[in-house]
Order: structure tokens, then C-alpha cells, then sequence
């Protein structure tokens, strides 16, 4: 018989020692309701996460239907509310239906492996989000990862799996291709007009996540794949979460009538997760009415962004140009970006600070959040202490 063995964790130990090493350790760092610190690492691009509008909302649907949704979409879960957020979002952003999940992570697991398959094809960019490459894996679909930004890799892609299709004898399978639409890391945009184009000649699909696009990008905030003429194709779904731009919780999905419908049937983090709270319902609704409201919101954000772009790079830093809400600003190594973060946050900045394994290049950098409510004032606040705590080497 075998002795015992006395800890079945030991093997967390030696990878804390591991990241202790590398400089990658992450600790959680509680907030109080009024920080003083002035915010460049949230995802609020809007600023409309504490507006009153928004607050009053989230504090009467919880009044109205309470602080849980009680159970699954399918069972409980479902309020007059969810369908009322999920008829406005589609029409905002040009689609023909949505269907509202308790998170974006959740939605894009949905999407992804709802859509694919074990006998599909999913041609994902290098840079997608963890939750779209997770998707990919939930799909036991065949996976393609393709340079980032690559429409003509995606091409190659499809192209190579037509073909050994037709050499085996097959009719063409079912593809998909995956992107995101403002990359997390970098800010960058994806070429969506020319992924589509590419997916549409081989009858694929087109999966976009606007995270990071919705309330920024197109007219009045609709989002990238509003402003590249996509929104309410027939082959074309979107993904959003509600917790950035609109300052709530949860995600959704948004596309053809028959593709949420096959969701709601299909999708497991639809079917066995519980409904996404009625308060950050009624908020989501709410910030999207305001930004109906005020379209202009969407565009301020955008010069927030450069404004940033400009100073810091004008001083010598290696910052990324955004074209949308991200502003990245290259660090030399995973320890001097902790301490740059650190240091930000001494003189009354927070930012974001992102370090391998979550940057795809394995380059540090700090993250900074573009804000449509700050002002010039703050602007400018923000980006002296960048430039005057960053690293000298």
C-alpha cells in the first residue's frame, strides 16, 4: 500500500517561489467608496459608473425586483427589465436581437462555443482576450491562431482548411473567425472591414468582442463594427460588456434573431448561470439612455486619449497610439513597471500595471483608462506624474 503523502499543495508553493522570482506576483489592493486617487485604470471610459442617473436606476430596479435575479434566464431569471435593456441595446448598436449574460467573460464563451463545434473551425487573432481564447478552447472546435491584425492570414487560414476539406472529399465546414475590436493590451483597433470581407468569400462567420469598442467607437458610441458598416449583417455577431463604457455589470450578445435564439438554447453559460442581477440591469439601461442622450460623450473620450498619447510621448516615453480609450506605455522589465505603477499611485495616480502572462508580447506596461470626465486640468496632472516617476532605464 502507499504511505500517505502529507501535502497534496505543494507544488502552489513552488510556483509563488517562481513568480516571487520573476516579479509576477498579484495582489488584491481594496479601494474605499471615496478614493482621492484620480482613476486612469478603470475600465469607466464614460464616467458614468457613479453618475446619479445611473446609481438612482441600479438603486430602483433592486428596489422593484430585488437585489438577485432569483434563478437562471430560463427559469426565473428573466425580467421585464433584462428585455427592455436587451430591445434598446440591439437598436443602439444596429442589430436585429441581444441577449443579456451575467458577464462579457460569459458572453464571449457563449458566442464562441455556441456558433463552432467539435466539427468547425475557429480562426482566432493571436491577441484576442483570455475570454475568447477560452471560448475557443470550451469549443473542441479546431482552432487556427493567426498573427495579430492579419486579415490576410485569416485568409490563408480559411483557405488551407477549404481545401484539405476538398481533398478529403468533405463539403466545406462550418468557420468562424474571432477578433476583438479594440485589442486590451495595446488599444489598437482590429481591420474589421477587411475580416469580414475575408470571412464572407469563405462563407465564415464573423465574431467580434466590442468591449472596449462600444461607447467609444462609431457614430454616437454604437461601437467599431457599427463604424465600419457591419452592424445588422446576416453573418455577423457582436459581443459587449456592460461593466466598462456603461459603468454596470454583465455582458451580452448581439446578432441575428436566429442567432440569439440558438443562444438561448444552446449556450451553457446562458443556461445554467443565474440572470445577471436586476440592479446592474436598470444601471446598464440607464447609462445607455444617457449615452443615446449624449452622444458626444463617446468623442470626448477619444481626445481624452490622445491628449494623454501626446503629452507622454512628447516627453520621450514609449506610448502606443490609441484608437480608442487604451493608452499603453512600454516599461523596461515586469519589476520596474510594478514600481512605476506603485510610485503613480504615492503621488495620487492609479493605473493600470500589465506584465506577462497577461500581455501577449511579454512586454510590460503600464495601462492607462482614457476617461471622458476628466478634465484638461486633470489631464495634464496625469500625465506629469507618468513622465516624472518613470523609469530612467
Amino acid at each position: 500500500m502507499p504511505q500517505d503523502r502529507e501535502d497534496a499543495f505543494a507544488w502552489i508553493d513552488a510556483q509563488r517561489e517562481r513568480r516571487d522570482r520573476a516579479g509576477l506576483v498579484r495582489r488584491l489592493s481594496p479601494r474605499p467608496a471615496d478614493s482621492p486617487l484620480l482613476d486612469l485604470a478603470s475600465n469607466d471610459y464614460l464616467g458614468l459608473a457613479r453618475h446619479p442617473e445611473v446609481t438612482a436606476a441600479a438603486a430602483a430596479a433592486a428596489h422593484r425586483w430585488g437585489a438577485g435575479s432569483t434563478g437562471s434566464r430560463l427559469v426565473t431569471g428573466s425580467t421585464e427589465l433584462h428585455t427592455t435593456l436587451e430591445r434598446e441595446l440591439a437598436g443602439f448598436c444596429g442589430f436585429e436581437a441581444a441577449l443579456v449574460f451575467s458577464s462579457g467573460y460569459a458572453a464571449n464563451l457563449a458566442a464562441v462555443s455556441a456558433l463552432s463545434g467539435r466539427d468547425a473551425l475557429v480562426v482566432s487573432d493571436a491577441d484576442n482576450h483570455a475570454s475568447l481564447i477560452d471560448g475557443c478552447r470550451l469549443s473542441r472546435a479546431e482552432i487556427a491562431v493567426v498573427p495579430h491584425a492579419d486579415p490576410d492570414a485569416v485568409r490563408k487560414a480559411l483557405d488551407a482548411d477549404e481545401g484539405d476539406q476538398a481533398d478529403a472529399g468533405e463539403a466545406r465546414r462550418r468557420a468562424l473567425v474571432v477578433s476583438d475590436a479594440v485589442f486590451s493590451v495595446d488599444g489598437d483597433a482590429a481591420p474589421l472591414a477587411a475580416l469580414a470581407a475575408v470571412a464572407r468569400r469563405y462563407g465564415a462567420a464573423l465574431v467580434v468582442d466590442e468591449a472596449h469598442g462600444l461607447g467609444v467607437l462609431g457614430e454616437g458610441g454604437r461601437g467599431a463594427v457599427h463604424g465600419a458598416g457591419l452592424a445588422g449583417a446576416p453573418d455577423v455577431v457582436v459581443t459587449a460588456t456592460l461593466s466598462k463604457s456603461l459603468g454596470s455589470q454583465g455582458g451580452a450578445v448581439l446578432g441575428p434573431a436566429r442567432v440569439i435564439e440558438h443562444l438561448v438554447n444552446s449556450a451553457r453559460t446562458f443556461i445554467f448561470d443565474t440572470g445577471l442581477n436586476p440592479a446592474a440591469v436598470g444601471a446598464a439601461l440607464a447609462s445607455l439612455r444617457l449615452l443615446r442622450r449624449e452622444p458626444e460623450r463617446a468623442a470626448r473620450v477619444r481626445t481624452v486619449a490622445m491628449g494623454l498619447y501626446g503629452r507622454l510621448t512628447a516627453a520621450g516615453l514609449a506610448a502606443v497610439r490609441p484608437d480608442a480609450s487604451v493608452v499603453s506605455v512600454r516599461a523596461p522589465s515586469p519589476e520596474q513597471a510594478v514600481r512605476w505603477a506603485a510610485d503613480c499611485r504615492a503621488a495620487g495616480l492609479m493605473v493600470g500595471c500589465f506584465r506577462p502572462p497577461s500581455v501577449p508580447d511579454g512586454v510590460s506596461r503600464l495601462r492607462l483608462t482614457a476617461r471622458g470626465d476628466l478634465t484638461e486640468e486633470q489631464i495634464e496632472e496625469a500625465a506629469d506624474v507618468i513622465v516624472r516617476t518613470a523609469p530612467t532605464a
